[in-house]
């Protein structure tokens, strides 16, 4: 059974995304730089539920998606929590890879879902390049969406509005409860951006989508 795929599965959003889609009971792979991705897969594991860790940057994050593919077939869902988060210009992440090896075929299937972590809900001066990559996020969804959208996938974001950090407003695992209501949300339903601020969310819908096609719906990489 195909599952969640997370690409920057870091030891915040990234590994609580993990552990909420395998606490569902659906397989998950992990994608981070570094290698510490194998012992978080230990932890996030459950019986019967398989987690892969996959270590990959930038230049070798096909590879790892064709692995991804090969070893839990094509993910239902896809989490972009990589971020490039630095005071000068950003640099670009390898959406393209991603993209077209997940996205599509998503689309040919009738369902799926992609949801991206974003932040900086309001633009800084001191931040020019980062407010502008954020911007940009948001940007991205949206054409997606009216991309993918109407084949039945579900393209989203996530924006946090703070430092995440477990046992505060911007719990991890509780940030990750949204990943998994926007992939569970029935289709008339969709959102394409959740804005996490302290314990609230702010929820904005999407384009109301047309007749459902469906056919159910079950720079530097930083892990946040």
């Amino acid at each position: 059974m195909a599952g969640a795929l997370i690409i920057g599965a870091g030891p915040g959003i990234g590994q609580a995304v993990a552990r909420r889609f395998a606490r569902e009971g659906l397989p998950v792979a992990l994608v981070a730089r570094t290698k510490d991705t194998g012992v978080a897969a230990e932890s996030i594991g459950s019986p019967g539920t398989p987690v892969l860790p996959l270590t990959a940057d930038e230049t070798a994050l096909r590879a790892a998606l064709d692995t991804a593919a090969g070893e839990l077939g094509e993910p239902d869902a896809l989490v972009c929590d990589a971020a490039v988060i630095r005071p000068d210009p950003i640099g670009g992440l390898p959406l393209r890879d991603h993209l077209d090896t997940t996205l599509p075929g998503m689309a040919r299937r009738g369902h799926g879902t992609f949801v991206v972590t974003g932040g900086m809900p309001e633009t800084k001066p001191q931040y020019v390049s980062l407010s502008l990559g954020k911007a940009g996020v948001r940007a991205l969804v949206e054409l997606l969406d009216a991309e993918y959208g109407p084949a039945g996938v579900h393209v989203a974001t996530v924006t946090v509005g703070g430092v995440v950090a477990p046992g505060t407003a911007y719990d991890p695992d509780d940030i990750a409860a949204h990943y998994w209501r926007l992939h569970t949300q029935p289709r008339e339903r969709w959102e394409r951006e959740v804005l996490r601020r302290g314990s609230t969310a702010r929820r904005s819908p999407g384009r109301r989508p047309g007749p459902d096609r469906s056919k159910g719906r079950p720079g530097r990489l930083a892990n946040r």
